[in-house]
């Protein structure tokens, strides 16, 4: 009896941790899409999101674009309409609720002429890298478009400055096994002043590197880098 009485309660403890799990992922307002219905949706359709600041390129214009992601997937959000004053509050973490029209350019899908409000909640979810050496150069990986990923062993074939000197982005050709992919330090979002520029630089044909970065896509993957180091 004893046992018996041991082994239910076991399997009602899994059972509430499989509830928990389920759980996990932040419920949506009332209104905002899930990531699913976001993805779902038609190219100029009005879209509305709830996200988290991953990281942001420069402010400028009134405007700032920004890297988002929940715990469901990631957007890239094109040149929301922002003050100065909240572009200084857009920091890793930070929650918004985002307003505007799902777009693409150059394979790149994106929200475009956004509008955000913060939402209060204090620092959130910040994403941890995704291991995705072994989809590259398959279909599946452009399901992780936008999202903060790691390639692991890539070999440096080429690295090419935008205007042919440093200051510009920097144009990085990844080779892992027989094929080339395109890298790229973006110099709004990583610029002359960073250390991943610095290092990225520094770099030279046939170093083998560990490179991680948003899985952005132009004509096919680019990747904006946001570290770099060498393989383990």
């Amino acid at each position: 009896m004893k046992k018996f009485v041991a082994m239910l309660m076991a399997m009602l403890m899994l059972l509430a941790c499989g509830a928990m799990a389920e759980t996990a992922v932040e419920a949506k307002s009332e209104g905002v899409m899930t990531y699913a219905e976001y993805a779902a949706a038609e190219m100029d359709a009005e879209v509305v999101i709830e996200c988290y600041v991953q990281a942001t390129q420069s402010w400028w214009d009134n405007k700032i674009t920004v890297y988002a992601a929940d715990e469901e997937g990631a957007y890239f959000l094109y040149e929301l309409a922002c003050s100065e004053e909240d572009a200084a509050k857009m920091l890793p973490g930070t929650k918004i609720k985002v307003t505007g029209f799902k777009g693409a350019w150059a394979g790149e899908v994106e929200v475009m002429d956004g509008t955000f409000e913060f939402v209060d909640g204090g620092i959130g979810y910040i994403a941890a890298p995704v291991d995705l050496t072994a989809v590259l150069g398959t279909e599946e990986l452009i399901n992780y478009q936008n999202q903060l990923a790691v390639f692991k062993g890539m070999t440096v074939k080429a690295i090419e400055y935008k205007n042919g000197e440093p200051g510009d982005d920097i144009y990085v050709t990844l080779t892992y096994g027989d094929a080339d992919y395109s890298f790229c330090v973006e110099r709004y979002l990583t610029g002359p002043d960073t250390e991943v520029y610095a290092a990225v630089g520094a770099l030279k044909a046939g170093d083998v590197v560990d490179v991680t970065g948003f899985v952005y896509w132009y004509e096919g993957v680019n990747t904006h880098i946001t570290a770099v180091a060498a393989a383990q």
